[in-house]
């Protein structure tokens, strides 16, 4: 069944316009020299919008078990594969093939959303974000990020929440 698209839209503006969820866009230009020089995608984003990198989460696709699965952690840190493993209940997790990732969710690497994704995925959002009024996730392309409340973020992925990040 395909997706009605706002126009200008991504899957993800589409599914928190439909949920009734207030949310602001923040559009910067993505340099695809960033990750030669070093800097991910996440870093990019949170340096290009001037935003503290501890508000600004990345989206990973871990597989758990045989299974994919979202993990949301700030770009200032790193995935702990073990806790996103305990949080669904799991025993083990190695990152997603990235082409895997891509058609799992409908979006290109640097650019997955956790929101809007084609098939829904078990979805953990480091427990952090609740720290913050406001988090910064992927819009679902490069150079776009989405402004909204942690909670709403957490509603509208289904997700849980849990210590899943590291330093």
């Amino acid at each position: 069944m395909a997706r009605k698209r706002q126009a200008g839209g991504t899957p993800a503006t589409t599914a928190l316009t439909a949920a009734g969820i207030a949310f602001t866009l923040h559009e910067y230009d993505h340099d695809p020299r960033a990750q030669q020089q070093g800097l991910s995608y996440g870093l990019e984003a949170a340096t290009a919008l001037g935003l503290d990198p501890a508000r600004v989460f990345k989206t990973l696709m871990a597989e758990v078990d045989g299974r994919l699965v979202v993990g949301v952690v700030p770009v200032s840190g790193q995935l702990d594969l073990k806790a996103l493993a305990r949080a669904v209940g799991g025993s083990r997790a190695a990152m997603a093939d990235v082409r895997a990732a891509e058609r799992a969710t409908g979006y290109v690497a640097g650019g997955i959303s956790p929101i809007g994704q084609r098939r829904a995925h078990p979805t953990v959002v480091d427990a952090s974000a609740l720290d913050h009024e406001t988090v910064y996730v992927s819009g679902g392309r490069r150079g776009l990020d989405l402004g909204l409340a942690p909670a709403d973020l957490v509603a509208v992925t289904g997700a849980t929440t849990a210590p899943i990040g590291r330093g």
